[in-house]
């Protein structure tokens, strides 16, 4: 049971990442794609990472 809560552990991490990327990208001008495109996946990754992140808690505290 360990390795699956460290496994969502990981799992988070890495989409929180992925929106740090995605917010950095935002301050550029002239990105490709378009603004709103990556304001949609920061936000689809961030909520990712959440829903991981919460999984992750209920799962090393009740186990």
């Amino acid at each position: 049971m360990k390795i699956v809560v460290v496994t969502f552990f990981i799992l988070s991490a890495i989409l929180f990442l992925g929106t740090c990327k995605y917010l950095i990208e935002l301050k550029r001008p002239g990105v490709y794609p378009p603004k709103q495109v990556l304001k949609k996946r920061a936000a689809a990754l961030a909520g990712a990472g959440g829903i991981c992140l919460l999984v992750a808690f209920l799962l090393s505290t009740f186990s």
